[in-house]
């Protein structure tokens, strides 16, 4: 078994592996999240807690966590459709938005939802194509 292979074992949850876990792996691997994500694709592993809400929320009862704004602020919108290529904003994109406002991921994620984004790709190669609405 590899040291990856393992680290990745170690971290998971309810077997499953949480979105910041496999960050983590990545940083302590000196290696990218796509590489951490297709491991975990190639044992099998699935994804769980998406730092900006979208996914692998199973114990709250629902898929995500994510909660839409009535209104997102205007600096906010403006910023997100900034880094957006269209309906489609990349993960990495939203988190540097969220760095930049103070928000956490999560409301970053929400905000991506209110305005109809797309959040493709993500860093970890979870999904293709994510329409954040999925209530």
């Amino acid at each position: 078994m590899s040291d990856l292979e393992e680290k990745l074992l170690d971290s998971l949850r309810d077997g499953r592996l949480p979105c910041a876990f496999a960050f983590r792996v990545a940083q302590e691997m000196e290696t990218g999240p796509e590489t951490i994500g297709a491991e975990a694709d190639r044992l099998g592993i699935r994804i769980s807690r998406c730092q900006l809400g979208l996914f692998g929320y199973k114990a709250f009862g629902r898929k995500g966590i994510l909660h839409p704004f009535d209104k997102v602020p205007e600096g906010l919108a403006v910023a997100m459709a900034a880094a957006a290529d269209g309906e489609k904003i990349p993960c990495e994109a939203v988190w540097r938005v969220a760095g930049e406002h103070g928000l956490p991921r999560p409301a970053a994620g929400s905000a991506a939802e209110t305005l109809g984004l797309i959040v493709d790709p993500c860093q970890l190669g979870c999904f293709l194509h994510f329409k954040a609405h999925h209530k």
